[in-house]
């Protein structure tokens, strides 16, 4: 049996992506800090449904793709004093990221 994937995910394991910079109104679970960095994506977590549009009511079941992704501290914060290794790992919903150009 063959199977074909209508909805694959965009984003491989070690690509460069850029979280989106957009400020919708509501509760949204990207933290405001990370939109517009660029991250590298960690892990495919396969689809899972969107908290953001099921807080809404809108979501009706529908799954998007999840990734884990993983970003420098001092590519965070100006003025980070910790160790150039500290990072942060944070999962992020498709609809989030953007593809670098």
């Amino acid at each position: 049996m063959i199977t074909v994937e209508h909805n694959p995910a965009l984003f491989k394991e070690g690509e460069k992506v850029r979280v989106s910079e957009k400020f919708p109104i509501g509760h949204y679970r990207v933290p405001t800090y990370l939109r517009g960095k660029t991250v590298t994506v960690a892990k495919n977590l396969g689809r899972h449904i969107n908290p953001e549009e099921e807080a809404f009511g809108k979501n009706a079941g529908n799954e998007l793709w999840y990734y884990q992704v993983i970003i420098a501290q001092k590519d965070l914060w100006k003025e980070y004093l910790g160790s150039k290794d500290d990072t942060l790992e944070i999962e992020v919903f498709e609809n989030w990221l953007e593809p670098i150009k």
